[in-house]
């Protein structure tokens, strides 16, 4: 009888180790080694032989022999999803779709499957039963002859059904349920996940077949299983939002194919998610009067501009120690601009108690809504409304002056869409464009005094 192999395997990063160590030295964390029972076999199979007739031939190539084409993509029915990916799907390439349980990811994808009519999809779950799934395309009400359905987690039997089946689109709900022949380990364990993801990997790169993986994730927010996993894939698409609110955010942490600044905005419907065409009009409330401490910010994700709702609300601090508190906004960026407004500006925010929220529950990083931040603290401080129909556009430096932000005619544009009567941007930035071109007053400012000045 052979002896059985174990090994102990990080559950933060994925680290091999022969033995138990307090501390993983790859990651750093303390108590995260867990102990697998290993059987990788005596030759590794690829599942999927003589799936199609042309085999690689791997040989070493100069780099100038290599012949480039243009990358054929498959565009979906989704533009929010095109534009996340780069431009549609890749052929052959392997995406990772992580989020809350709950938030959508199964909804939104078993939809893309049944809206893709041009290909083959199969649609592998490992959490759910046929009946369920089809209770759910039943709500979805979209009818599709080339969708099929595959209840298993052993990826032995998977690959069997997709050599028969031969389908030209995968979509694996979840890679966390899976289970490899080759690992004696039970599903969801880390050398599990890790070789589940790699013969999907190797199947992909083989066949030019693309392949979604929908994942969990941790309490922490960190997309379940090892680091490693989201090194393997080509694309990792992160699906958010607070379930108390309809809306969904898709947004892109790494692509090998396209940018990784996009962004896709959904709505969850009792009919499936729907594409928000025009996010600016859901990220700004809408208000019956003008109240103190709201500010709009035009700002940029990725390709898109947004205008959003900035909230501040500043107010006498009643304990002994001032608080700090965001919601969607960086806290230390906040703590920066107080700073430069005791200094510069000379307004005393040093016993006041201050509150930053970005309405309609989404996360902004872009430096260029400091300026609209500034303002909506000044009016909650003064207690007085801003104009109406006024937004901002401008980053702020450490001595209080406004620096120019990139895209700003597009930021431009958009105001003018919605309506806006005034933009108040940098003055550095009225260099690179002809105010005169738009039906939306332009005004340039240098400096934070300058733009209370403006307001007050």
């Amino acid at each position: 009888m052979s002896k059985i192999k174990t090994a102990f395997f990080c559950s933060n990063c994925g680290y091999e180790s022969a033995k138990w160590l307090g501390k993983c030295p790859s990651c750093n964390q303390w108590n995260s080694f867990a102990e697998e029972i290993l059987d990788k076999g005596s030759q590794k199979e690829e599942n999927w032989d003589n799936y199609n007739s042309e085999k690689r031939k791997t040989k070493t190539i100069a780099i100038q022999d290599v012949v480039t084409t243009q990358e054929k993509r498959i565009l979906t029915s989704d533009p929010e999803l095109n534009r996340v990916l780069g431009g549609g799907i890749v052929p052959g390439s392997l995406i990772l779709v992580a989020g809350e349980p709950g938030i959508g990811k199964s909804t939104l994808f078993l939809q893309n499957g049944l809206l893709i009519k041009q290909l083959r999809v199969l649609y592998i779950s490992g959490e759910e039963s046929e009946q369920q799934i089809k209770m759910r395309a039943d709500r979805l009400q979209i009818s599709n002859d080339q969708f099929f359905l595959l209840t298993e987690t052993a990826t032995q039997t998977i690959f069997q059904e997709i050599k028969k089946l031969k389908p030209e689109l995968v979509i694996v709900d979840s890679i966390q349920t899976l289970q490899s022949h080759l690992i004696d380990s039970s599903a969801g364990s880390v050398s599990q996940i890790r070789e589940c993801a790699a013969e999907f990997q190797r199947f992909a790169k083989d066949t030019g077949t693309p392949v979604f993986l929908i994942g969990h994730i941790t309490k922490d927010g960190a997309i379940a299983g090892p680091k490693i996993l989201e090194h393997m894939v080509d694309t990792v698409l992160q699906f958010e939002g607070d379930r108390h609110y309809a809306y969904r955010i898709l947004r892109t942490l790494k692509n090998r194919f396209g940018s990784t600044a996009e962004l896709g905005i959904y709505e969850m419907t009792g009919a499936g998610m729907r594409v928000v065409a025009n996010p600016s009009e859901i990220l700004i409330a809408q208000r019956e009067e003008q109240l103190s401490g709201s500010a709009i910010a035009a700002t940029m994700e990725g390709m898109r501009p947004l205008l959003i709702e900035v909230q501040a609300l500043v107010t006498q601090s009643v304990y002994g120690t001032p608080q700090r508190t965001v919601s969607g906004f960086d806290l230390r960026r906040l703590q920066l601009l107080l700073a430069v407004l005791e200094k510069r500006g000379g307004f005393q925010f040093g016993m006041k108690d201050v509150f930053v929220n970005i309405a309609g529950g989404i996360k902004v990083e872009d430096p260029s809504i400091d300026l609209a931040v500034i303002c909506a603290l000044l009016s909650s401080y003064e207690d007085l409304p801003l104009p109406a129909h006024v937004c901002f556009a401008g980053e702020v430096g450490l001595n209080g002056e406004i620096r120019a932000v990139n895209r700003i005619e597009q930021r431009i544009a958009e105001a003018e869409k919605l309506g806006f009567a005034k933009i108040i941007i940098s003055r550095y930035n009225k260099k690179s464009f002809d105010p005169s071109a738009y039906g939306i007053q332009v005004v340039a400012v240098s400096r934070v005094d300058e733009v209370y000045q403006q307001l007050f």
